[in-house]
């Protein structure tokens, strides 16, 4: 049967193109999403529907992916959500929705593997963070939030892991074209004086994700990763523009980076 993946946001962009990836290289994957209905299989991958904010469905996605192909020997957290809106008109219920998927449904899904993975031998996690888990941008805060969760909780597993043979690899994708738009709404608020600079901000989004890199090839990068004998600690896979955002925001002083990514969002990419 090879090496078994299970992968979670299996339905669309980067959490699709990393099964196909898989696939392509001769690993059996379970692929999950709230889209998926019955189990749908074919040779070499079974879809299971799957929500990672319910622990009654992570519990049921485990048990049968386990009771068909046993411990998995990858897991790829790739389920993610935003919602764009000022920090301030974000509601509890719209935060607390981004998070329950991105960070916490990350939690769940591991925290279900782990125990097989210690009975196996071991084990990889892979966990999709974003550029946007090392530096923030405008209108992004609940998103943001979750990314730079999944950053610190991934290195605390990563140092925790290791005297038990659990490698852990945090993803960081700059933009890539081909995400949802359902996936991307508008919080229910967004107050008058922000409006302005939303739309400016927004509109900037949109064109730098529908101009960015493709989900094929950082697919492709996952599953490279998962062939090497030691996990890489990071797989960043962006332009060379937003590892050069990276590297600015380490060095410059915080007020001037904040002030000169405020004005490319608040002037439509322009600075």
């Amino acid at each position: 049967m090879g090496k078994i993946a299970w992968i979670t946001g299996a339905s669309s962009c980067l959490g699709l193109e990393t099964l196909n990836a898989l696939h392509q290289k001769g690993w059996t994957v379970v692929g999950g999403a709230r889209s998926f209905g019955e189990n749908d299989e074919e040779p070499g991958i079974l879809r299971l529907h799957l929500d990672v904010t319910l622990d009654e469905s992570v519990a049921a996605f485990a048990d049968e992916a386990f009771s068909r192909f046993g411990a998995p020997d990858a897991l790829i957290n790739a389920a993610g959500v935003m919602v764009l809106g000022p920090a301030e008109n974000i509601s509890m219920d719209e935060l607390h929705a981004v998070m329950d998927v991105n960070f916490l449904g990350m939690v769940r899904m591991t925290k279900a593997v782990l125990p097989l993975m210690h009975k196996n031998g071991g084990g990889r996690i892979v966990n999709f963070s974003s550029i946007n888990g090392l530096l923030a941008t405008p209108f992004q805060s609940a998103y943001v939030a979750s990314k730079h969760a999944i950053e610190g909780w991934s290195e605390c597993l990563n140092m925790e892991g290791r005297t038990n043979g659990i490698q852990v690899m945090l993803v960081e994708p700059g933009d890539h074209r081909g995400g949802g738009q359902k996936y991307r709404p508008h919080a229910e608020e967004i107050a008058d004086h922000y409006r302005p600079a939303f739309l400016a901000g927004t509109a900037t989004i949109a064109r730098d994700e529908k101009e960015g890199g493709d989900p094929i090839i950082l697919g492709k990068k996952v599953a490279r990763a998962l062939d090497r004998r030691l996990l890489p600690a990071r797989l960043r896979v962006a332009k060379i523009t937003q590892h050069m955002a990276v590297f600015l925001h380490d060095v410059l002083p915080s007020n001037l980076f904040l002030r000169a990514l405020s004005v490319y969002y608040h002037r439509g990419g322009k600075v």
